[in-house]
């Protein structure tokens, strides 16, 4: 039996853009090269290509939150942090250890399971991703890391193996490949496994493997203002697809590649050197930009090869996909709000049905996506778009459909109601500061 069931890889990048790689459209100035993600390309081109595959949160924790428990990220109160700024010894920023998680639940049903990378959902000892499900850890707890010190934004220490501090020397993407890799050869055969395998790239500080002499200058000014170009940021994304690629060949190599689920996406929308094209807006922000990722899955025995769907889903809904995969059931006392989207792959044109929805305490934003229609709201505006024939968000549609608009609106306030309110001391992080967002006038 136990054979039969599949295994799971989860891989996460952090802040890279809807258009960062070659199958998702890559574009820029600088004519990215036409290798910038080879093996990513490849597994598009062997799986299902989301192009309306949506972060839970246009900041990273509140992402992590949806993905690790499969439900609404704003039912936990660290999740309202923009993004989470802990501190270690905090007591109440942080996954409470016995909320169900899906480590947890699949490890119950007799999966292997191994976080390798960024944890960013509290620090010890109150929290951690072995007080949360994770049977291995191999990586770093805070938001950020040096790729060669592997220490957190404010100069301290942060690569563990469970729960002890390690040094490792190497360039910090290619430590977590690597490890990815030794996971997955050391699994016994017939036995299932999560891998969830979360990718400091290609968030700052920006350094590639021959920036090592550029480290030290990073760890002074911890989140590097003024550094980076595209072409290091685009190399970046190489070295994490080279990766990948190494952890798929593993799969092949142990005659598990046919028999696993593997995800690929964004903890949110691209940041200052990301290619969000066509999209406006960036992380932090609800506009498309801040919330569409690059999403491919590949899963040979069920997913037919090529494919590509338009439904929009969330990234909670592959919580729930997994979970039913499994055959495992949520805890019924905290059911999932992701929905299993296995029926998309046996028919491309299947709708999720449910609205996405997002709120955010920086600049009061609310988003509601409804087939075609997306509603927000930034300080208090509205606006109506139809982002199937307007990607870019440029004509409000406000005035020409007012009913639609009360419509989606009556309907993001009713989710909101039945919502835990935001807190009035949570935080958002100053490192962002208060920019401009382009939108159309209302």
């Amino acid at each position: 039996m136990n054979g039969e069931r599949p295994s799971f890889i989860f891989i996460l990048a952090d802040d890279l853009g809807y258009a960062d790689l070659g199958c998702c459209g890559a574009r820029d100035a600088f004519n990215a090269p036409a290798d910038v993600s080879p093996n990513l390309d490849r597994m598009a081109a062997e799986g299902l290509r989301f192009t309306r595959g949506y972060s839970n949160s246009a900041v990273c924790s509140p992402t992590r939150f949806a993905l690790i428990t499969g439900r609404w990220q704003y039912r936990l109160r660290a999740a309202a942090e923009e993004p989470l700024a802990t501190a270690l010894g905090d007591k109440v920023l942080g996954l409470p250890p016995g909320h169900p998680t899906l480590p947890s639940l699949l490890g119950a049903a007799g999966y292997a399971t191994a976080l390798v990378g960024k944890w960013h959902l509290g620090y010890p000892p109150h929290f951690g991703p072995r007080k949360s499900g994770y049977q291995e850890f191999f990586g770093y707890h805070a938001g950020g890391a040096d790729y060669f010190a592997h220490t957190n934004p404010r100069g301290a220490p942060d690569l563990w193996e469970n729960e002890t501090a390690i040094e490792r020397d190497g360039y910090l993407t290619d430590l977590l490949s690597r490890r990815a890799v030794d996971f997955v050869e050391r699994q016994s055969p017939g036995r299932p496994f999560l891998l969830s395998l979360h990718y400091s790239a290609p968030h700052w500080p920006w350094l590639t493997r021959d920036d090592r002499a550029l480290s030290a200058h990073t760890r002074d000014h911890a989140f590097h203002l003024d550094g980076g170009s595209i072409a290091t940021y685009l190399r970046m994304v190489h070295h994490m697809d080279e990766g990948i690629g190494w952890v798929l060949e593993a799969l092949h190599r142990r005659g598990l590649a046919d028999n696993t689920l593997v995800v690929f996406t964004s903890d949110n929308g691209g940041e200052r050197f990301s290619n969000n094209w066509p999209f406006v807006g960036q992380k932090m922000d609800l506009l498309e930009g801040g919330i569409r990722v690059p999403l491919l899955a590949r899963w040979p025995s069920r997913i037919p090869a090529g494919g590509v769907s338009h439904c929009p889903n969330l990234t909670m809904d592959w919580t729930a996909t997994m979970l039913s995969a499994a055959g495992v059931a949520a805890d019924p006392a905290y059911p999932l709000d992701g929905i299993d989207l296995a029926p998309l792959f046996s028919d491309a044109g299947w709708e999720r049905g449910q609205d996405l929805v997002w709120r955010m305490k920086f600049r009061q934003q609310r988003a509601l996506v409804r087939g075609r229609w997306k509603y927000l709201q930034v300080d208090g505006i509205d606006y109506l778009f139809d982002v199937v024939t307007d990607a870019r968000e440029r004509a409000n549609l406000v005035h020409r459909e007012p009913q639609l608009l009360l419509q989606l609106r009556e309907a993001w306030q009713a989710w909101n109601a039945s919502m835990p309110p935001i807190p009035e001391d949570a935080r958002v992080s100053k490192v962002f500061g208060e920019r401009d967002m382009p939108l159309a006038s209302a």
